[in-house]
């Protein structure tokens, strides 16, 4: 994850993740029940940093004495991270969880794993999924009350999946604006007030090791 500037709204999320990210939205829910509703068992759900984005990256054959946000002499915590299933192979994705106002979020570096759950994460009110994959490409997933409701790509209505953007939500993008992701995490700002600041994402969060 890049440096960035520390700032209270949502697009700083992609920079920080230039690469690749998702964040999911919630309404409602608890990070924990977010992370159980995305697959993981409560009794896995373990707080870590930003860096353990880390073990994403290692080979399985790697020391974790590699890995520089473990001290691989704890032997609790590395217990710990093993029973969760973070080592020793590495997990397909993290999901780290927090809330904000009401709701929840989960991050991602790199896979989309809490999207697939959206319409559950939708039970008690809106959810909001927006993914930028590796090649660039974004997408942007909008559930209510446990349907699914859009599915679409900022600036390309050709390629929706159920009701306009602008119909479901008010949300018109223009090439010419922001990247498609960068404009749509400002609409929620505007749109719904929520500020997620950068600092509170560098904390530990509960997070769980997915298997996709």
């Amino acid at each position: 994850m890049n440096q960035v500037p520390t700032e209270s709204g949502l697009c700083w999320i992609a920079d920080a993740y230039s690469t690749s990210f998702t964040l999911t939205l919630s309404e409602g829910l608890s990070p924990y029940e977010l992370l159980r509703h995305v697959g993981a068992e409560e009794r896995h759900i373990v707080p870590l940093t930003p860096a353990a984005y880390e073990l994403l990256l290692r080979d399985e054959e790697d020391h974790i004495s590699d890995l520089d946000f473990l001290d691989w002499e704890d032997e609790a915590a590395v217990a710990q991270l093993t029973s969760a299933g973070f080592l020793p192979a590495p997990p397909d994705t993290i999901v780290r969880a927090g809330s904000v106002a009401g709701w929840a979020y989960a991050l991602e570096e790199f896979h989309c794993q809490s999207g697939k759950y959206l319409a559950a994460l939708s039970e008690r009110g809106r959810a909001f999924c927006v993914h930028r994959n590796a090649k660039g490409f974004s997408r942007v997933d909008y559930a209510y009350r446990g349907d699914e409701v859009t599915s679409f790509e900022p600036g390309l209505p050709h390629l929706t999946n159920g009701a306009p953007a602008d119909v479901a939500l008010g949300f018109m993008h223009s090439t010419a604006d922001d990247l498609g992701d960068v404009a749509f995490l400002r609409f929620l700002e505007g749109e719904f007030g929520i500020y997620l600041p950068w600092e509170k994402t560098e904390v530990e969060l509960p997070a769980a090791a997915i298997t996709c």
